[in-house]
Formats: structure tokens, sequence, C-alpha cells
């Protein structure tokens, strides 16, 4: 073993900046859901009322594919730092799978959601749904322009054991939207 590497200091994976975005996103997100939560006390039966109505089974699928996706993030980022590229790049496809996977299945459920007529005037626990899952949304889909940047920069050979900082960058946002939902997923569609 490398002396110089035993006595590294520890560093933070990915690009600093990209963690303080990170870092005020789970902010915003953490207000929303205090927000969420104080508004619910104010009538526990219409909360209650309201996400009996939702697609706990569509929540679920939501789950397990962004924690899949956050899996295969994870290991296209040890394939890249062994210099295996092509495996690197086959696993930000399947990320990017699970991610449009959720993408298609949260639109499905949007659209049920606007034919039935629910909007973000209908209720307080509509508007908060509509607000947190939307907003939730748009996150997935810049975690997906990003690992797509990744996956076009991993084929064409720019990252490998040397060099492998944007993707733990790109890593570590895909992360925060995966956490996020898991806190979002309990919150919103489950709790009681």
């Amino acid at each position: 073993m490398d002396k110089g590497a035993m006595f590294e200091s520890p560093r933070l994976a990915g690009d600093l900046a990209v963690w303080l975005i990170i870092l005020a996103e789970m902010l915003a997100f953490g207000i929303l859901f205090l927000s969420y939560a104080f508004a619910r006390t104010f009538d526990v039966v219409l909360f209650n009322a309201s996400q009996r109505t939702l697609d706990l089974n569509s929540g679920v699928i939501n789950t397990a594919l962004l924690i899949t996706g956050s899996w295969c993030v994870v290991r296209a980022v040890q394939a890249v730092k062994k210099d295996a590229s092509a495996a690197g790049s086959r696993w930000l496809l399947a990320a990017l799978a699970c991610g449009s996977g959720f993408v298609v299945n949260k639109l499905l459920e949007f659209s049920a959601t606007a034919q039935a007529g629910i909007d973000l005037s209908t209720n307080t626990f509509y508007m908060f749904y509509i607000l947190l899952t939307g907003f939730h949304f748009f996150h997935v889909l810049a975690a997906m322009v990003f690992l797509t940047i990744l996956l076009v920069k991993t084929r064409a050979g720019h990252y490998g054991s040397r060099e492998f900082h944007a993707l733990e960058t790109g890593a570590a946002f895909w992360h925060m939207v995966d956490l996020l939902w898991i806190v979002l997923f309990p919150l919103i569609y489950v709790m009681r």
C-alpha cells in the first residue's frame, strides 16, 4: 500500500458548489415538509381522506425505481473508478431507465389527478401534494439531464480511475433526489 495514500485526508465526493446547491434544496424541501406537517395538524381528517385517494402502488413503484436508480449510479461510479467505462456507461443508462420509469409513472399519476378535477385549489392537502411532488419531479428531470451528460462523457472516455469527480458530483445530486423522495413518499402517501 502506498504510504501517501494511507495518510490522505478525506475529501468531499463531488463538487463543493453542487453540495451547496444540495444543501439549499434540502433546506427548501425541509421547510415545505414542515409546512405540510404543520398544516396537517389543523385538518387531520381532510388530509387522511385526501391521502386515501392517492395511488399507493404508484408511490411504492416510484420508490423502488429511485432506490434502484441510486444503486445503479453507485455501480457506475465504482466501475469508472476501475477504468471500466463501458460498464459505467451501462450502469448510468440503467439509472436513466429507472428515472424514466419514475417520470412516466408520475406523469400518469399527475394525469389521473387532473382528470379527477384536482388542482392546487381543491384543498390544502392537494395543494401540498401537487407542490411537493411537482417540485420533486422537476428535480428528477434535472438529475436525469445531469446523468445524460455524464453518460455521453463516460462513453467518450472522459472519465476513468484518475478523473471521476464529475461522476461523483452527479451521483451526489441523484442521491439527494432519492433521499427527498424517501422522506416525501411516507409523508404524503403513507403517514396517517
